[in-house]
């Protein structure tokens, strides 16, 4: 409410804020984002209208915050574009072969190619670095006339007199650590628009806020998530294998916690090799960050990459993509794309084919909206053609794969022989039952007295690292003197409540060593612990906002541009 209040007295006394009019505003550069732009100017293109288009992007560029795997299945692409290839798409190194490893902690078992279930099918897919691909997105979206700004954080949603979304306006700039305006102070700027489309990725800011409003998720599952961890490294020639897709499952991960790892083979001998932890795991002491670092000291995995140098790092968090947990997508004025609704298919750890295509989905009841002489009503024809396409019953298909892990995962690798390896051979598309969920990732934790405290082995500089030299490698940056946009509802909890109970779990769980706790003079000279929240370092993955076990951290946006950099990857 501090907050809130704070920005309207700012308006007050510097506004009022500029406004910028748009058919439609597009929040986050990402691949829905640029999809739902380009989609709409193909179509006003074809019918030779004039449809403006802006998207807003919180990082330096299209793609600076872009963090997947990633293995690209080109489907959607194809349908965007179907001359990408000539186009010069970067997807440069198509899949050669995939194994599937069950790790103990000394030993790997590769699942037989005849024995692979579907989901782990990579034939016809390319790994890429996925943040290339939303800059080669960004250029054709400008070229078709989409006006994209990147540095701007959209910070607000606005709404108009009958509760439908009006727009977004972006952050303030130049405010200091106090909130007060310093001698730089700019106030955001407002973008209205007929129709505006979120597409900020998982968990998204505004589309969190959204949600809750229009009670988008009523009668839904709670929607899960993943925290994936991702390194990129430079090996030696003699052990590239372009091409090759490796995942794995089983150690060093908890029997009830979900979790696997991945390790693609890039073109010009690069590798990019990442952890996936489910966020509903129960065991306080756990670190998401160190059990890749362990994962990493397997020898199966060790063998691609020792030797090597590590040049990339970063975290994000990722939709575990259930069509159970799907919100409800439209509401006046606007819609959810990508994985900020929550498009995104677990079973094949794959996203970035559901982004485009959703935003593709949206973009054309959008068109048809506009042509009709609509504006902020409820799209219904996006969640309609949802139904009847591709996406949807792809979703379908694999909507139990990590529900049944979670009931261990001797039962977890069953059923997906089941669902995604018996049933296709029996003709049965999608299986017959149902699996549900009713209770949130914050939720899980258990107090710490209760669970087995973990030792992580040391970092050796090599093979294994420390947060923060991670982050460096990340090229995180933010403007120092600017409000903490890591913020709490309440200060006392972290350490009445998270220390107490819980062991302090945000100094494990956050991947960039954002939050510690920190003995200080209370003023009375007696020590106590407090909670420091190193701003500076956040990756902006989005963990701490899920998995906070009071809820009590809230991510907001910083000022735009700030955050990662993440260059190749």
């Amino acid at each position: 409410m501090e907050s809130t209040l704070s920005a309207q007295a700012l308006i007050e006394q510097f506004g009022p804020r500029e406004a910028m009019e748009y058919d439609v505003v597009v929040v986050g550069a990402g691949p829905a984002g640029l999809a739902t732009a380009i989609r709409l100017k193909q179509l006003a293109a074809d019918k030779g209208r004039e449809v403006s288009v802006c998207v807003l992007e919180k990082g330096s560029e299209p793609g600076a915050h872009i963090l997947s795997g990633a293995v690209m299945d080109p489907i959607a692409l194809a349908e965007l574009f179907p001359d990408w290839k000539a186009r010069g798409a970067p997807l440069n190194q198509p899949v050669t072969g995939d194994d599937l490893l069950i790790l103990s902690e000394t030993g790997a078992r590769r699942t037989p190619d005849w024995l692979m279930p579907r989901n782990f099918h990579n034939h016809g897919c390319h790994v890429v670095r996925l943040g290339a691909v939303a800059k080669w997105l960004g250029e054709q979206a400008e070229a078709l006339g989409v006006e994209i700004f990147p540095g701007f954080a959209a910070a607000e949603v606005l709404y108009n007199d009958d509760g439908s979304v009006k727009g977004v306006a972006t952050g303030h700039l130049g405010l200091g650590k106090d909130g007060q305006p310093t001698d730089g102070f700019q106030l955001g700027m407002e973008l209205h628009a007929k129709y505006t489309v979120f597409a900020e990725g998982a968990r998204g800011h505004l589309g969190k806020q959204l949600i809750a409003r229009f009670q988008l998720d009523a009668g839904r599952d709670p929607q899960s998530y993943s925290i994936g961890i991702k390194e990129l490294w430079e090996i030696d020639p003699a052990k590239a294998q372009p091409g090759r897709v490796v995942h794995t499952a089983g150690w060093p991960i908890a029997d009830d916690t979900f979790g696997g790892g991945f390790l693609y083979h890039l073109e010009d001998n690069k590798v990019t090799l990442g952890f996936v932890v489910g966020l509903d795991y129960q065991n306080p002491w756990m670190s998401p960050f160190e059990e890749m670092q362990r994962w990493k000291s397997h020898p199966a995995i060790r063998a691609h990459i020792e030797g090597g140098k590590r040049i990339g790092y970063g975290a994000r968090a990722i939709n575990n993509g259930s069509p159970q947990a799907l919100p409800k997508t439209v509401f006046p004025g606007g819609a959810l794309v990508g994985c900020d609704a929550g498009y995104m298919n677990a079973a094949r750890i794959k996203g970035s084919h559901a982004a485009i295509k959703s935003g593709m989905l949206c973009a054309e009841a959008v068109f048809e909206a506009l042509a009709a002489g609509r504006a902020h009503d409820e799209l219904s024809a996006y969640p309609q053609a949802f139904e009847a396409s591709w996406l949807h019953e792809e979703l379908q298909q694999s909507r139990n794969f990590k529900l049944w892990f979670k009931k261990g995962p001797l039962m977890g690798q069953l059923m997906t022989g089941v669902e995604q390896w018996l049933m296709p051979k029996l003709g049965i598309a999608s299986p017959p039952w149902t699996l549900h969920r009713d209770q949130a990732d914050h939720t899980a934790l258990k107090p710490a007295a209760q669970m087995p405290p973990i030792s992580y082995p040391k970092p050796d500089g090599k093979l294994t690292f420390d947060r923060l030299s991670s982050v460096f490698v990340s090229s995180t940056n933010h403007e120092e003197n600017q409000p903490a946009h890591l913020t709490l509802k309440d200060p006392g909890v972290p350490v009445a409540i998270n220390l107490a109970t819980y062991a302090g779990p945000e100094s494990r769980y956050c991947p960039a060593g954002v939050y510690e706790f920190i003995q200080s003079d209370d003023g009375n000279g007696q020590m106590s612990e407090r909670l420091q929240i190193n701003a500076q370092n956040c990756v902006h993955c989005k963990t701490c906002d899920i998995k906070d076990p009071t809820q009590n951290i809230v991510w907001i946006t910083p000022e735009g541009g700030g955050g990662p950099n993440y260059a190749g990857m």
